[in-house]
């Protein structure tokens, strides 16, 4: 028997995970670590942090799991998109690493499609430049941080960050590379025009490859910190997306992942690269080699029900931990006790701005609608009904450009609440189900691992031995969501300028 080790690089802390050729899982670890926002609208990560966590999970996995060692045939790497981490010469993490959430780069964004024009950064890149993306934050540090700039040799994502503590490898994958905006989508390498106009050195850049292709080999130096054996296998993995919707099974057309997590992603699979022409969807290679995917995202998904649950659910925070629940259980039957339309009540869960459908770093939350007889239950089934409308504009941009979805594949936190699911299956009008996996992200790292090293002999394959439905739920009243995300597709239009006037203000 062989085993795999996916390893996934969160916003909230890194999940390592160690299964069976078979996809059952022998053991997984979790090590959170802090999120920093210096102005408001920023955050930061600390590298080592990352690595860390990485070192203390590999450690716990392989105490628990028993497993020796050298029976584990690969390792694969996936976590959040977009962050950037700059080196120096000598591999030293130069400044905290800005991340897939920081909205400082407005003015960046700006000056990337001007210098390269609209057109033809849309026609490369195949996405707007958008302040959560990688590049953006290169410019920014130019403009910003000129005596970091100049010692940067090396541009790295969260994930890579780790394989080069691994390995020592300087090396990315196509699907976490797309969210930079500096690669070619349609031919999968870094676009050596978008480079030169921007006046960013090529030789900054790792190495890119197809996901399941092996990167490198652990070093000496990890595997005495780690515990792994020296010369195991890592393969280039996947930016958190698209690892995940291998770990869901979306590799076919007509499914979609529904991911319900600190943000919130609706994913879809395509044999062709498809865009959406006004840049509100993003599209970008698969963790399927010669395959691409398209990608709507709520930035604050999961996070605006943290949010909620941190700031007005204290109450229920103290009673869970006195009777050893999870307050979002509690939160959640509080609800489920609020009738569908919280009573006239809406939110927008714009609270770290908005990337699908409005690529806005001054839109913000709101709830709209307040009035006396709302209490906290009309509150909590606002912000749940908030996220699921904002879902849903994804899919409806899919619909337009004639993208089949016959059913979504639920993941994340918030899949674990049947409540939620139900919710989005219905305001979606569409089946969501689940899988066999919780972990989706870390577990397609762990399959594509596996068909490097030839335990698969495809990413297909590889799901159809590991996935299966579990749970299947259906529409029920789709047609009493309607009228409130009608009047919720409104707002933000409306809000625009008082969002705009806001942010001036700050």
């Amino acid at each position: 028997m062989a085993y795999l080790i996916g390893i996934d690089v969160g916003t909230t802390g890194t999940k390592t995970l160690l299964i069976d050729e078979g996809g059952n899982l022998m053991a997984s670890a979790l090590y959170e670590y802090p999120m920093y926002t210096p102005r408001p609208l920023w955050a930061e990560q600390d590298p080592e942090d990352w690595w860390q966590a990485t070192v203390s999970g590999l450690r716990e996995v392989l105490e628990k799991s028993g497993v020796k060692p050298q029976e584990i045939a690969g390792l694969g790497l996936t976590g959040q998109m977009h962050g950037m981490v700059l080196l120096d010469a000598e591999g030293n993490v130069l400044r905290r690493c800005i991340m897939w959430n920081d909205q400082r780069t407005a003015k960046q964004c700006q000056w990337i499609m001007d210098t390269v024009g609209r057109e033809r950064f849309l026609e490369l890149a195949m996405n707007p430049a958008l302040p959560g993306f990688t590049a953006p934050k290169i410019i920014w540090t130019r403009e910003n941080e000129p005596e970091v700039y100049s010692r940067v040799e090396k541009v790295l994502l969260p994930k890579d960050y780790i394989r080069y503590r691994l390995t020592g490898v300087y090396a990315t994958e196509v699907s976490d590379a797309s969210g930079t905006v500096l690669l070619d989508v349609r031919r999968r390498r870094w676009s050596e025009e978008i480079l030169e106009k921007l006046d960013i050195p090529p030789e900054w850049m790792p190495r890119c490859l197809e996901s399941p292709e092996i990167s490198g080999y652990v070093t000496a130096e990890a595997s005495k910190l780690t515990g792994l054996p020296e010369g195991l296998p890592v393969a280039g993995g996947g930016g958190d997306q698209a690892a995940g919707a291998v770990g869901t099974g979306i590799v076919e057309p007509g499914l979609a992942s529904v991911i319900l997590g600190t943000s919130g992603v609706v994913f879809a699979y395509t044999e062709e690269p498809r865009r959406d022409p006004q840049g509100r969807l993003h599209t970008f290679c698969h963790a399927v080699p010669g395959k691409w995917h398209v990608m709507g995202v709520t930035l604050a998904a999961g996070g605006s029900f943290r949010w909620f649950r941190d700031t007005l659910g204290l109450e229920e925070k103290d009673i869970a931990t006195l009777m050893g629940q999870d307050p979002y259980e509690l939160l959640t039957r509080e609800a489920a006790e609020a009738p569908i339309g919280a009573g006239g009540l809406l939110f927008l869960p714009y609270l770290s701005g908005e990337r699908t459908p409005y690529p806005d770093p001054n839109a913000r939350g709101a709830f709209i609608g307040l009035t006396l007889r709302h209490d906290k239950r009309h509150l909590v089934r606002a912000v749940l009904e908030g996220v699921a409308y904002s879902l849903r504009d994804s899919v409806e941009l899919f619909r337009e450009l004639g993208i089949p979805l016959k059913q979504g594949r639920a993941g994340g936190g918030g899949a674990r609440s049947p409540f939620w699911r139900q919710m989005v299956a219905d305001v979606f009008n569409m089946e969501l189900v689940t899988v066999n996996v919780t972990d989706s992200a870390a577990f397609g790292a762990a399959l594509l691992a596996g068909v490097g090293t030839g335990i698969y002999s495809t990413v297909p394959e590889a799901c159809r031995t590991t996935i299966r439905v579990v749970e299947r739920t259906e529409p029920l009243e789709a047609a009493k969501y309607e009228p409130y995300y009608a009047v919720y597709r409104s707002l933000y239009q409306a809000l625009k300028p008082a969002f705009d006037r806001l942010t001036a203000l700050e």
